[in-house]
């Protein structure tokens, strides 16, 4: 059983990121999602774009970090899009961190620091022709944190949907979905991921 904290998208707490967070505790890990967006959730990737640009990416940062103050040290950082932005900096600058899952979006490491912390496992999730993964630049980042990992793998995935794996949104690619899944458990049930063995 890992303990996870995952963070959503920019289109906020939706159903469809309650839902994966559900097929985790299935699976019978503890999974936290906090709200970065106090309620909010958006239609589209522009309006809640907009609303970040209006709060700031600093104070969503922080409502993230806010979010585990009171939550154990060894967590599992989980985070779509957005809500990566959360968890590699928690993964990189939280002492006692598990490991990182992060989905469709990844950051240079030298936005939270020098380099990946030792011990903490990650895996990098996204397709191979989305606009924003790689014609933004994430799946150089995402290379560059699997390589400084030691303990990292990058998955790509034929197609050019962002939220491919939200089963509410039609970007959604069941298959794809069902990999990037399979594998997510499979990183969790890894000790030292996996506190029952």
């Amino acid at each position: 059983m890992a303990n996870i904290v995952l963070f959503h998208h920019v289109l906020g707490l939706t159903p469809g990121i309650t839902a994966f967070a559900d097929e985790l505790r299935q699976a019978g890990h503890i999974v936290h999602t906090p709200d970065l967006f106090e309620g909010r959730t958006f239609g589209s990737i522009e309006e809640g774009m907009g609303y970040v640009q209006q709060v700031g990416f600093g104070a969503v940062i922080e409502r993230g970090t806010r979010a585990v103050e009171d939550l154990p040290a060894d967590l599992v950082y989980a985070g779509f899009s957005l809500g990566v932005l959360c968890a590699q900096k928690l993964a990189q600058t939280r002492s006692g961190a598990r490991g990182a899952l992060l989905y469709y979006a990844c950051v240079p490491l030298s936005e939270f620091g020098d380099a990946w912390p030792d011990g903490v496992p990650v895996q990098v999730h996204g397709m191979d022709a989305d606009p924003f993964f790689v014609g933004e630049g994430d799946i150089g980042f995402a290379r560059e944190v699997v390589e400084s990992a030691g303990q990292g793998e990058l998955f790509l995935y034929p197609g050019d949907q962002h939220y491919f794996a939200d089963r509410t949104l039609p970007s959604y690619d069941p298959d794809a979905a069902a990999l990037l899944l399979s594998r997510t458990l499979a990183f969790l049930r890894v000790p030292p991921l996996d506190q029952t063995t």
